[in-house]
Formats: structure tokens, C-alpha cells, sequence
């Protein structure tokens, strides 16, 4: 039962309103943009995401918002432990989903998406812009199986590979 993971940075943040935390700090307008724009193109690749997770920081919750949206989901499960999560927070996160969740879309933040991107597919991707989407494959059978080089790195897109939109 092979499973498929879907790392997706929150979309530009705003930083106008200086009174609020980082935590707090909603998407700006650029964000607003990638956000859906990004979720339309991650559709057409025909993915059918079983699950939708995301930090409990705004920014990550509008863009997963956006996502659940275009796919039809309702239910978000919002975790405070994605927000500035390191490799152990997310491998905790994922190890509490069920083989039933064969596909999972999880919303969180630099650094620590892109570590947990590297630590799990040996790749090498220096930073995952905002709003970036890697896909990770596993030809495992169930989600606490999930740990270092367990992952085939599938692809990185991001919304600078469409100025088009």
C-alpha cells in the first residue's frame, strides 16, 4: 500500500500588521494569489488527497484552507505541533494516521519543512519556497514506517514556476 506525501509551505505571509505574533500574521496579497492558484495545479495532476493537516499558524491555515477548498474536503486537522516543527514533530504527526490515509497534504514552515523534506528522501532541496509543494512517495505499507531515506522525491513546484498564472 504505497503512500504519498505532500509537504506545502504556507503561501507569502503579511507582515503590515506589526502587532500581531508570528503565529497570528495572515497571508498578504501575493499569498492570497498562490494559495489557490497553487491547490488548481496540484488538482490536475489528479491526486485525491485522503487527508488535509496543517500547523495551527494563520498563514498555514488560510493556504491550507485554500487547498481543502479546490478539493473538497471540510475537515482540516490543525496540529500546534506543526508549527516550527523539527524532524521528530512530523514523524510524530504522521505516525497517528491510518493506512486509510494513503494521501496526505500537511501545511507548515521553513526551516523546518524543508529538513523534514531532506530527512526523509535524501534529497537536497536548500529551501522550499513559500507556497512550495513537495511530493514524496513511500512504498510502504502504513505511516509509522515513515523515517530517514524512507522516501522517493517525486517533485518541487512552487508558484515562480508559473508567472504565467
Amino acid at each position: 500500500m504505497p503512500l504519498d506525501l505532500f509537504l506545502i509551505r504556507h503561501a507569502k505571509s503579511s507582515w503590515k500588521d506589526v502587532r500581531l505574533s508570528d503565529h497570528e500574521r495572515p497571508l498578504n496579497k501575493r499569498g492570497r494569489h498562490d494559495a489557490p492558484m497553487m491547490a488548481k495545479l496540484l488538482k490536475k495532476t489528479g491526486i485525491i488527497p485522503d487527508r488535509v493537516i496543517s500547523s495551527t499558524a494563520e498563514r498555514a491555515k488560510l493556504t491550507a484552507k485554500e487547498f481543502a477548498k479546490e478539493f473538497g474536503i471540510r475537515e482540516i486537522v490543525l496540529l500546534e505541533e506543526l508549527y516550527m516543527a523539527d524532524e521528530e514533530d512530523f514523524l510524530g504527526t504522521l505516525s497517528k494516521f491510518t493506512g486509510e490515509d494513503k494521501c496526505v497534504l500537511l501545511f507548515s514552515h521553513n526551516p523546518g519543512i524543508t529538513d523534514f523534506a531532506n530527512f526523509i528522501c535524501g534529497a537536497d532541496i536548500p529551501e522550499i519556497p513559500t507556497c512550495g509543494i513537495v511530493h514524496v512517495h513511500f512504498p510502504l505499507n502504513g505511516w509509522k514506517e515513515v523515517n530517514k531515506g524512507t522516501g522517493i522525491f517525486r517533485s518541487l513546484d512552487y508558484p515562480k514556476n508559473h508567472p504565467e498564472k
